[in-house]
């Protein structure tokens, strides 16, 4: 799905979501993607319901920079374990799990609204 630009262009903008991947500020990318303001990395975690420490060690290491991740966990929400969310929260990250249509969308205009939000993201298993 194709997103209206909103975003300043000195931010990351999610512009496109597929099956496939993403694009982001004019870079694809396959698979899931971990998406901050001012840059983007290939993630590689393997589903949302099952994420470990390692796999957000990157959103740890910029907790200071952030107080919001939106976790897009593909078709539908999904739960986050327990120890994720609260290593996340003791570093000041609040974490919100949504379907990453959703997550796309809301990350867009909060990042053009200023906030100090970042995105995870995880294909969606249909258009």
């Amino acid at each position: 799905m194709d997103l209206t630009r909103i975003a300043p262009t000195d931010r990351q903008h999610i512009q496109k979501y597929s099956p496939v991947g993403f694009t982001v500020s004019g870079v694809e990318f396959a698979g899931p993607v971990l998406v901050f303001p001012q840059e983007s990395l290939s993630w590689n975690a393997d589903a949302p319901d099952s994420l470990l420490l390692n796999d957000v060690s990157a959103i740890i290491d910029r907790a200071g920079e952030l107080d919001l991740c939106l976790l897009g966990c593909g078709n539908r929400m999904t739960r986050v374990e327990a120890c994720v969310r609260q290593v996340l929260k003791d570093v000041g990250v609040s974490v919100e799990p949504m379907d990453t249509g959703a997550a796309c969308r809301t990350f867009n205009v909060l990042l053009a609204e200023g906030r100090a939000v970042m995105a995870a993201l995880f294909p969606p298993t249909e258009p």
